[in-house]
Formats: C-alpha cells, structure tokens, sequence
C-alpha cells in the first residue's frame, strides 16, 4: 500500500516516521494485521502488509490510515497547522497485491527502489 501525506507535504521526517512505526504495531496487535516491510520517504510511505481474509484490501488501508493519522495529530499537534482541513494522508492510496510470481522478497525489493536513489527511502522491517 502507499499513502501519500496531504498536498504532498514533506512531513515524515525519522521521528515521525518511527513512530508510525509504532502505531502500525499497536495496529497489527488489535486488527491482526503482519506488517512486512515499511519505507518511508518525505512525502509518501510504503507499506507491506498481510491481512486476514475477513478484511478486504480497501479495509486494510482505511484502517491504516485512519488510525496513524490520528495518533500522528495526537502526539505531533503543530502539523494540525501545516496541513488545513484536518486530514494527514490524501484521499485513496495506492494497493498491490503479492501474487503469483511476485513475491514478498520482490516486493521489500520494490520498495527499497522506490524515490530513484536506493538510499532515499527508509526501509524498516518489521
């Protein structure tokens, strides 16, 4: 999955970053959710993750980015400020699925690559 931070603000900075992290812990915890693979850029994050069959893909992301963004306004209010409107991700995402021939080792390698400079995205493993 990809997210994309409001009006493609560069926000997620290392701290912020990790502690979506975090959140994405608490998240996989309650919803039984196996994260991956996480790569973050300033303005976007990828996310690989596996989910029960109870949950479609749509209601993975919704979950995803529904909690992270409240608890990022939470611990980092003065971003309430640098994006107007009171949402943190754009609306809709990005969702791949791994299938047949694509791998989860194809898909951290995808991620890695991502932004053009290898050493662009912080790749964390789960």
């Amino acid at each position: 999955m990809v997210f994309v931070v409001k009006c493609r603000k560069d926000l997620l900075s290392e701290v912020i970053s990790a502690y979506i992290k975090e959140v994405l812990l608490g998240i996989s915890q309650r919803y039984y959710l196996w994260f991956h693979a996480v790569g973050t850029d300033e303005d976007h994050l990828h996310i690989l993750v596996e989910a029960a069959p109870r949950y479609s893909p749509s209601q993975v992301m919704m979950i995803c980015k529904s909690i992270t963004a409240k608890e990022v306004f939470k611990k980092f209010p003065e971003l309430r400020e640098e994006l107007w409107g009171g949402h943190f991700w754009t609306e809709g995402g990005h969702i791949d699925t791994v299938g047949d021939g694509y791998g989860e080792a194809q898909m951290k390698e995808y991620i890695r690559k991502q932004g053009g400079d290898p050493d662009q995205l912080k790749l964390s493993l789960f």
